[in-house]
């Protein structure tokens, strides 16, 4: 998997290939946060809308709370 380093601009390469490897043994996406984000508790209408979002894109969503 290519890494965009957009927003993790800390991570060198060494680190990248660490969590490469270590997704390669486990089998499984890892997904590395700095400082991790808080979800968000989201009321029954946001959560249909993010959902129909969802499925029109075929992808999942996550809500974060923002700073």
């Amino acid at each position: 998997m290519d890494f965009d380093r957009a927003y993790a601009d800390y991570l060198k390469d060494k680190d990248i290939k660490e969590i490469a490897k270590l997704e390669k043994k486990i089998g499984k996406t890892l997904l590395a946060y700095y400082t991790p984000p808080i979800a968000s508790n989201l009321d029954d209408k946001t959560l249909e809308k993010i959902q129909e979002l969802e499925k029109k894109l075929c992808v999942r969503l996550v809500a974060y709370e923002t700073n």
